[in-house]
């Protein structure tokens, strides 16, 4: 019953719509329960299969000029100084609703980067081998990506702070690999993510702090790469352990 009353909250958990206390008591949990951790993961599995099962079909050339051609005005009508008012007005309307439509589009592709982000961080947290190169010393995890990713990057002295590095592994974000580092602090786990500047091309568009599902996120661009750190820690320790990275680099 104990377990049954945890996998009942994961959707919501993954969804991003749980408190913030009970999102961090969850996640404490999945650190502990092999049988919840491996149920989370599971679900996260299934959602990015349908998010690219949606993502399949995409209308060819073809298929557009059709619509195009059968929604076309047949007629072309003159139009006398007494329109011109008019079609100022809708052209007005026609721009303001394309910058709408873009800014709308920006967010959402904002918020889909940020949710496979997100994934990738509870896939990490749910699985029994979050690493494969576990080490603590940033000059053994370092060396470990050379050959593995097509860029490389520093990592800061740690050991005056309260952070602890656990280690890294190769991750994948639209298909570009990078690097995920995973660091402690106190009870929590934090991911930051590392991939070539021209990876998504929307990364450059999300806001320096945001909130992804349950985590707090930092993100920023630094001699051609793109960080993402990320995890149910204070803002304070991203902030500082952001501080930290970007001094390294």
């Amino acid at each position: 019953m104990v377990y049954d009353s945890w996998t009942e909250k994961l959707d919501a958990y993954l969804d991003g719509e749980l408190a913030s206390a009970e999102a961090r008591a969850l996640g404490e949990h999945l650190r502990g329960c092999a049988g919840c951790a491996a149920e989370s993961l599971s679900r996260v599995q299934q959602k990015r299969a349908i998010q690219a099962a949606g993502q399949r079909f995409t209308p060819d050339p073809a298929f557009r000029a059709r619509i195009q051609q059968s929604i076309a005005v047949r007629r072309r009508f003159s139009w006398g100084r007494l329109w011109m008012p008019v079609l100022a007005a809708a052209m007005a309307m026609l721009i303001v609703g394309a910058l709408s439509l873009t800014v709308n589009r920006n967010r959402r592709a904002d918020r889909q980067l940020l949710s496979e982000l997100a994934d990738l961080h509870v896939a990490t947290l749910a699985s029994s081998n979050p690493v494969d190169v576990v080490s603590t010393d940033r000059h053994t995890v370092k060396p470990w990506f050379e050959g593995k990713i097509p860029f490389t990057f520093n990592l800061p002295e740690l050991q005056s702070s309260p952070f602890v590095l656990v280690g890294g592994r190769v991750s994948y974000l639209r298909q570009s690999p990078g690097a995920e580092l995973i660091f402690r602090v106190r009870q929590h786990q934090i991911s930051v993510f590392i991939f070539q500047d021209q990876a998504p091309r929307e990364a450059g568009m999300i806001q320096p702090v945001r909130t992804a599902l349950s985590f707090q996120v930092r993100t920023w661009r630094h001699n051609g790469l793109q960080y993402f750190v990320i995890g149910d820690a204070s803002p304070q320790d991203l902030d500082n352990l952001s501080e930290l990275i970007k001094a390294a680099g």
